[in-house]
């Protein structure tokens, strides 16, 4: 009997210290806010976009050749989605010693020269691409706004063509916006983020 009681106690905590080191969310998670240094200089927070219905948080840099590929996509995303209610906001979180191109004033050179019409913020302590679980750039998060909750509906890459979005056949994020948008579930919450690993700091 006291041996069983042992071999209970020792399953609860395997099973707990497997939860603690579980980092990042998953499809129906409930993400938490942020606050973070835009390029304009300002500290932005999702609650800070009122009237929104969800959003696009890409996790992107400047430096990935993934991330170059994909950028008119991204500046395009905006440009459909920001007035429906679902603004993309775009995170730096490459550790800029090993990135120096990913550095807070190339992000602000590059978001100027490129005309970003949408927050590029940068998470220098990478806190936020922990504790999101993001691993790639880009790697994309579609968030649903209900009340102040954010519920995670989509994780992972942009569309299924990395070189080419004029022939992307399946667009992943625009299909899981336009099924929030219309009340409907989406048809993919989950595909594998292709592109650069995000550079972390030196342990």
């Amino acid at each position: 009997m006291k041996k069983a009681i042992q071999n209970v106690c020792l399953l609860v905590i395997l099973i707990s210290a497997t939860q603690s080191i579980k980092k990042g969310y998953g499809v129906g998670d409930i993400a938490i806010d942020f606050k973070l240094k835009n390029i304009d200089g300002k500290m932005v927070s999702l609650s800070d976009y009122k009237s929104a219905k969800g959003f696009i948080v890409i996790f992107d840099c400047n430096s990935c050749p993934v991330s170059k590929l994909y950028n008119t996509r991204i500046i395009a995303l905006n440009k459909k989605y920001l007035s429906l209610g679902f603004p993309v906001v775009a995170i730096n979180s490459n550790d800029e010693q090993q990135s120096p191109d990913d550095s807070y004033a190339e992000m602000v050179s590059e978001a100027n020269k490129k005309k970003y019409d949408f927050a590029y913020l940068h998470d220098q302590s990478q806190e936020v691409a922990q504790t999101y679980g993001a691993t790639n750039t880009p790697h994309v998060f579609v968030l649903s706004k209900n009340g102040l909750s954010l519920k995670v509906a989509y994780i992972g890459a942009i569309d299924d063509n990395s070189r080419d979005g004029s022939k992307a056949e399946k667009k992943y994020v625009e299909n899981a916006v336009d099924a929030l948008l219309n009340g409907n579930q989406v048809p993919v919450t989950k595909t594998k983020a292709i592109g650069c690993g995000i550079k972390w700091k030196d342990a």
